[in-house]
């Protein structure tokens, strides 16, 4: 694929490409897009990210669980909330470490659009009953969203993102030697390079999620009292905040005392990025985005001191959070109602919406399966409640 500029790779305020590495992407160089658009004044991912926030996707996630489901409560993160809050910490890494921060916020915004209803449970639910026909896997699911199921555009389905967004939600975790069956097919019309890493700012984005997930989720657990404060001051890091902040601000409230002891966390983890992506780059010596892509390892990372700090503190958010019983039978019950939609409309897709149905074709088939799954993926959580008490309930008119 060629590397000269597309129509819509505008050249960006030349002050902004002085303030680039040599190694961040360049928008003059974008790959383009699957469909060439005419010029826009702004930057490829400027208008990426654009795109993203006015998809009904991205509206959805504001009743799309994090970890309570939508009734538990208003305070509670939702995928909505945490998204913009990967977006500010990725824009936030970005720009320290002279970065396309519009690349990096794109991705963010865009990194959670295949998650299902209710969290990690409705995933599971669903890959069980996809198991079959390829699985469920929200990663290659937030590629499809992007790339066929937002119908927004006469000239093509998708949001026709440009390369490099797509080549991000591809592959920031790293390289996919052993892609999901839908990220292999679309690699064949649009070959997104695979076998290597993703660019700096995908990488970015894709600790920016790790940092807010777990710290956020800390202060959700805490404020829903399934974690104490005694429980986290002894987590690596965690407790080192929380000691400082009661050793500069005794007395202080106890909801202070969690957001002051968070955002240590936070910035400290992001001072750690800044710094080992520092020393990685350097021994890299990377002439542009290709070495950053071509390299051995990824060059955004944690140091390996706060690597392991940050795997305590996801093991205990596994074993103390996400497994307390309260979250436990609220996950229990959220599957079963995933499960139960999928077996319901999978075998009888005449029960689904007419648009939906056309495409659904014969009950029990793997297209009915595919069609049900996308169905189901791109509901709310309250949508999801309500289908199923729709379907269930006789007295509930259809």
């Amino acid at each position: 694929m060629s590397l000269e500029p597309r129509a819509d790779a505008r050249a960006p305020d030349a002050r902004a490409l002085e303030a680039r590495a040599p190694w961040a992407v360049d928008p003059r160089q974008s790959r383009g897009r699957l469909h060439p658009e005419p010029a826009d004044a702004r930057s490829p991912w400027q208008r990426d990210r654009d795109r993203i926030i006015h998809t009904g996707a991205f509206r959805r996630l504001q009743y799309k669980t994090q970890v309570f489901i939508f009734h538990e409560g208003d305070y509670f993160r939702t995928r909505l909330t945490h998204s913009i809050e990967v977006a500010q910490i990725a824009r936030s890494l970005a720009r320290r470490l002279r970065l396309d921060e519009d690349l990096a916020e794109a991705l963010a915004l865009a990194h959670d659009l295949g998650h299902p209803p209710f969290g990690h449970a409705g995933e599971e639910a669903l890959d069980s009953q996809m198991r079959p026909y390829g699985g469920f896997d929200h990663n290659a699911q937030s590629l499809k969203v992007v790339t066929q199921l937002e119908g927004r555009y006469a000239a093509f389905n998708g949001l026709n993102l440009s390369w490099e967004t797509l080549e991000g939600l591809a592959k920031h975790n790293g390289p996919l030697r052993r892609p999901s069956a839908f990220i292999a097919e679309y690699d064949r019309q649009h070959p997104l390079d695979l076998a290597t890493h993703a660019s700096a700012e995908a990488q970015v984005a894709a600790l920016a999620d790790d940092i807010a997930y777990n710290n956020h989720d800390l202060d959700d657990g805490v404020r829903a009292r399934i974690l104490t404060l005694e429980d986290v001051a002894d987590l690596p890091l965690v407790g080192d905040a929380y000691r400082e902040v009661l050793a500069t601000h005794p007395g202080i409230a106890r909801d202070r005392l969690v957001t002051e002891t968070v955002r240590r966390v936070i910035n400290a983890m992001i001072q750690d990025v800044v710094d080992e992506a520092g020393r990685r780059i350097a021994a890299l010596d990377p002439r542009n985005a290709d070495d950053i892509r071509a390299a051995s390892e990824p060059v955004i990372a944690f140091s390996r001191p706060m690597a392991e700090a940050n795997q305590v503190i996801r093991e205990f958010l596994f074993t103390r959070m996400y497994r307390h019983w309260r979250v436990n039978r609220v996950m229990q019950k959220s599957k079963r109602v995933s499960q139960l939609l999928f077996q319901l409309l999978h075998g009888g897709p005449q029960m689904l919406p007419d648009d939906w149905r056309e495409r659904a074709g014969e009950a029990g088939s793997p297209t009915c399966a595919r069609v049900v799954c996308d169905y189901i993926a791109g509901m709310t959580d309250r949508y999801a409640l309500e289908e199923h008490r729709r379907l269930t309930d006789p007295n509930i008119p259809g």
